[in-house]
């Protein structure tokens, strides 16, 4: 069988490392498709969920905060500061996280709130798409 090994790291810990045979990933300027002996690339992702067709045919879903992708003919690296399995997403907690992201948006006093307020609702939004999507498996 034809695989490619994948390791998915958070700045806490490593989330996912097995062998694949394709990972689905949302790149900056759209979904990328990884399979084995893929050209070497190093790019930045955005966030959402990076989907991972396992050797065994089952699939892994880790929700991810942006970050950096590394590929390499026979290894996938994805690095990113918040990396969470799609098993262990909450969506209560990421609704209660987003309308507090909300709230700040509103009552943000500077451009620099503003912004931070908007960065964290775009990776909320991500995630809970990345929890419906989960979901629907």
């Amino acid at each position: 069988m034809n695989t490619i090994h994948v390791d998915v790291v958070s700045a806490e810990e490593s989330i996912y490392s097995g062998e694949a045979r394709f990972v689905a990933l949302p790149g900056e300027s759209g979904e990328l498709g990884i399979y084995p002996r893929h050209t070497p690339l190093i790019t930045r992702i955005k966030a959402g969920s990076v989907r991972i067709e396992k050797a065994d045919g089952g699939e892994e879903f880790v929700f991810v905060a942006g970050g950096i992708l590394e590929v390499q003919p026979d290894c996938v690296t994805v690095l990113s500061d918040t990396a969470i399995r799609g098993k262990d997403l909450d969506e209560e907690k990421a609704n209660a996280a987003k309308a507090s992201a909300e709230e700040a948006l509103k009552n943000a006093k500077s451009e620099i709130d503003m912004a931070r307020a908007q960065s964290e609702l775009a990776v909320l939004a991500a995630q809970l798409s990345a929890l419906r999507k989960y979901r629907k498996k």
